[in-house]
């Protein structure tokens, strides 16, 4: 999900197919808000975060079909930039965030990502 997240945000696609791919419901919404807000303000995302994620929980135990997911992400390589004249927009540089996930199995079997939550920075 978060390797379709990054290659939107090269142009900010809000509406790239591939988004859909690994992500569904509320994820999916917020992949897509976040784009359309970097679109509408002239934003796109010059690299790529980093993820180191661990299951928390299986539900139920026998036979998951909806995992937590806990994941330090490491956003200090994924600056915004101007669209219009490549510009880096914020110096702030990102940092290492916690980002919990829900990822649960779809009718057809396959997995997705159904919702996450991204804390500040400095919280992992």
């Amino acid at each position: 999900m978060w390797q379709d997240f990054a290659v939107a945000g090269v142009t900010s696609d809000w509406q790239s197919a591939t988004l859909g791919r690994h992500a569904t419901g509320t994820a999916l919404t917020n992949l897509t808000r976040g784009l359309y807000g970097d679109h509408y303000n002239g934003l796109v995302t010059k690299g790529e975060a980093t993820h180191d994620a661990e299951v928390v929980s299986a539900e139920p135990e026998d036979n998951p079909t909806k995992i937590v997911v806990a994941d330090c992400s490491d956003s200090t390589k994924a600056l915004k930039y101007r669209a219009d004249d490549g510009q880096l927009a914020d110096s702030t540089p990102g940092g290492r965030r916690l980002i919990n996930g829900q990822v649960e199995q779809q009718g057809d079997k396959s997995w997705k990502v159904t919702d996450f939550a991204v804390h500040e920075v400095g919280t992992c």
